[in-house]
């Protein structure tokens, strides 16, 4: 058992690891070269591009993601699909390996031209930003120290919240695409260094309500048998449905288990010392 939460714990904590996208591409030998950001989340999902000079953005669908090489080399591979007015009219095509692109690729429908893409240096102040395209909402949040995130959703309704601040030497916020509450639709998770020693990562969870088609803040849980307060390295055993934090308290390392009694309640089951 120690075995697979240290495995589970390892795998959350590769899955938010320091991305930089979105990366800003640039056409090659185009007469009239185009700029746009491609921006995305875990594994390819919630991807748009934003062409600049242009107001909207367009949600790329996920084709395949492909992994090659071992740590520290990987190399993923995305395939997506333009999506526009309902049809597809082009294809993505990106390579990252080590935080870079590595080659980039826009194939148009229409006359199956194929355009290269060439990644560009990003101005210090639009390198913090990030941002999702996830059931149609449009996810907007810092990176950085601006703590301000925010929902656009199809209906042109706006909500904004404020995340956690920083108390860490390591001001990184990160995203996180996941089926939080094991329902079928994926969620968003921001997370941020612990307060203390930096050594864990909070969250701040939002479930998305297929009936309301809004995202709504996962509360968290009041229990005192739990070892840890909050959401810390956050987990999910998918087969048992069952939504896992851990952390350090005094000198041990504990994980908590919990189950879901509705959509947006969390039941306490357990708590466990995780050897280190």
């Amino acid at each position: 058992m120690i075995k697979i939460l240290k495995l589970i714990m390892a795998t959350a904590l590769m899955s938010v690891g320091v991305k930089a996208q979105p990366f800003l591409l640039k056409s090659g030998a185009e007469a009239k070269p185009f700029l746009m950001n491609i921006y995305y989340g875990t594994g390819g999902k919630g991807a748009y591009v934003k062409y600049l000079g242009q107001q909207g953005v367009i949600p790329l669908r996920l084709k395949s993601r492909k992994t090659q090489g071992e740590t520290p080399a990987v190399q993923l591979t995305y395939v997506w699909e333009e999506v526009l007015d309902g049809k597809v009219t082009g294809t993505y095509q990106l390579s990252e390996q080590a935080n870079q692109v590595s080659a980039a690729l826009y194939i148009r429908n229409k006359d199956q031209k194929r355009f290269k893409l060439e990644q560009v240096k990003k101005p210090e102040a639009d390198a913090e930003k990030a941002g999702y395209l996830l059931h149609g909402a449009l996810i907007s949040f810092s990176k950085g120290m601006d703590d301000r995130l925010t929902f656009r959703y199809p209906d042109k309704l706006i909500k904004t919240a404020r995340l956690p601040g920083f108390d860490s030497p390591d001001p990184q916020r990160k995203g996180t695409i996941a089926d939080y509450n094991f329902d079928g639709y994926d969620d968003v998770a921001l997370s941020i260094p612990d307060a203390g020693m930096g050594v864990y990562r909070t969250f701040t969870i939002y479930l998305y309500n297929p009936v309301s088609k809004r995202f709504e803040q996962l509360a968290e849980p009041q229990d005192s048998r739990a070892k840890c307060a909050g959401f810390c390295d956050v987990t999910l055993d998918q087969k048992n449905k069952r939504f896992i934090t851990a952390c350090r308290g005094g000198a041990s390392w504990w994980t908590n288990v919990y189950q879901y009694q509705s959509r947006n309640q969390l039941v306490w089951l357990s708590s466990r010392k995780v050897a280190k």
